[in-house]
């Protein structure tokens, strides 16, 4: 029995293409991406092939025209993959820096990028987050200064998705520091190559290993005056818009790997022997489980719920954010319960428990801390 009704056959369609994409192209290699600290540029090319890398975009540069049901749909599938840095590594691309051009750029933007990000040929990553200012955007220190047709680029961006490896970057920098908070912020594209930037360093994570991690440097970075994406100081309204989107894919993911935490939990305590019985027989163990799976079937529900809302366009930044907190916090709870239930097995990095276990923690941080989600929902209760 579907237990979300409003999805139709195209859904499943779309659904059940992904997920046989993800168990013959993904699942058996992804260790030895994991090992290498990124996931193939052919992986992301057959993809953009399939038409998951353009879900929301305008069928002129290759894109689906589709809606944010398609995209969590996309999330949970990518979760469900049990390596949380090649979910994270698409969804970045996807849905929390693509859509920085594909909201705000001009028409000259989005015809000479679109179609490569489409596509899979050009990645994308998104420079907000600096060592003093992560949830804080009004703390960006990165600034920008106008040089004729120009822009000159000064700073430090941290923790950037796809930072290693991308092609293209969307840069949150201060254009005009005479005003404080978040005004005077602006977006800008930089490609990978331009003189004046560079990776820091790649940064060694707990988790999703085969996501690239970098701090990046902006050194008098000379970017055109044609980059900039959305307009001067306006670019704290491309972060705060595409936010929503980020954290109701973070959501999807995050119940993705939960379900798929639960299955392989489930499977191994039926078969898993001990004192003269399986582990399935013990009530402590079912009815946990049980639990879990509620809670999971509510976050799951909640975080479709709220891609509804988005695609109708209805304001729901409080759904949005309950979405991230109680998501984020919960696939926590459902990987700790899981390793305890594995046993042994679970603290060996061969098993797909321990790897999701510390994938999952970040989810909890990235894309808005649970403390800065649970003050968006207060605010508007």
């Amino acid at each position: 029995m579907n237990d979300l009704p409003f999805l139709t056959e195209d859904h499943e369609r779309f659904r059940d293409t992904l997920r046989r994409f993800i168990q013959t192209e993904v699942v058996p290699h992804a260790e030895s991406w994991e090992d290498a600290g990124k996931v193939p540029r052919e992986v992301l090319r057959q993809l953009g092939e399939l038409g998951y890398l353009g879900i929301r975009y305008p069928a002129t540069y290759g894109g689906a025209e589709l809606d944010t049901v398609y995209s969590a749909i996309l999330a949970e599938e990518l979760g469900r993959s049990t390596f949380g840095g090649f979910a994270v590594t698409v969804l970045v691309h996807t849905d929390m820096a693509s859509p920085h051009l594909g909201n705000f750029g001009n028409a000259e933007q989005l015809a000479r990028w679109m179609p490569g990000i489409i596509a899979g040929k050009t990645i994308c990553a998104v420079a907000v987050t600096e060592p003093d200012a992560g949830s804080d955007v009004a703390g960006i220190k990165a600034r920008a200064v106008r040089d004729g047709d120009h822009y000159v680029l000064t700073g430090t961006k941290m923790f950037i998705t796809n930072g290693v490896h991308g092609d293209l970057y969307f840069v949150g920098v201060k254009t005009d520091t005479s005003v404080k908070g978040s005004r005077g912020i602006s977006i800008f594209a930089v490609e990978k190559g331009t003189p004046g930037f560079s990776v820091g360093r790649s940064l060694k994570k707990t988790g999703w290993l085969c996501s690239d991690t970098a701090e990046l440097v902006f050194d008098q970075c000379r970017v055109p005056a044609a980059n900039l994406i959305g307009g001067e100081h306006k670019g704290f309204y491309s972060i705060m818009r595409n936010f929503q989107n980020e954290r109701i894919v973070l959501g999807a993911q995050a119940m993705g790997e939960a379900q798929q935490a639960l299955d392989l939990t489930v499977d191994y305590v039926r078969n898993r022997k001990a004192f003269g019985g399986v582990l399935w027989d013990k009530q402590a163990i079912r009815q946990r489980l049980a639990m879990l799976s509620a809670k999971v079937a509510a976050g799951r529900q909640l975080a479709y719920h709220s891609a509804r809302l988005d695609a109708q366009g209805h304001e729901c930044v409080k759904e949005v954010s309950m979405v991230k907190a109680y998501c984020g916090e919960l696939v926590n709870e459902v990987m700790y319960t899981c390793q305890q239930f594995h046993g042994g097995m679970s603290y060996v990095r061969e098993t797909a428990i321990e790897r999701m276990a510390r994938d999952a923690r970040i989810q909890a941080i990235g894309g808005g801390a649970t403390e800065v989600m649970l003050e968006e929902v207060a605010k508007r209760l």
